[in-house]
């Protein structure tokens, strides 16, 4: 949530996994982090938020020996973003995903996300 409401695609991928794999929009892909990197940065430069909030409470869950976890969101946010003509636009939306955590060496990394948007 920080991460968008600051634009910062550094914060955001801060625990991302180096074998990071996403299932979006009917496709299975491992983007580098360097390829998320410049996708979050063009995304969030563009973008300000007015809104970027929970819609119902995130739900957490990890596994029993601790080495697993896994949070499902729902999020709704508003805002404007800047075209490539320089103008503005508005941006809204909502989404619901869930991101795959692993811990590895005493830290959580983000080792995959699911995600949609609502229609």
């Amino acid at each position: 949530m920080r991460a968008h409401r600051e634009s910062s695609a550094d914060l955001l991928l801060r625990a991302d996994a180096p074998d990071y794999v996403s299932a979006n929009r009917g496709q299975i892909t491992q983007p580098s982090l360097d390829v998320r990197r410049e996708r979050f940065r063009q995304y969030l430069g563009t973008t300000r938020f007015s809104e970027y909030i929970d819609v119902v409470p995130p739900i957490v869950r990890v596994s029993d020996d601790g080495s697993l976890g896994w949070v499902i969101v729902q999020v709704r946010a508003t805002g404007v973003q800047t075209t490539q003509e320089g103008g503005s636009k508005p941006l809204a939306f909502e989404s619901a995903w869930i991101e795959l955590y692993e811990r590895r060496e005493g830290s959580w990394y983000r080792i995959g996300n699911v995600s949609n948007f609502r229609p």
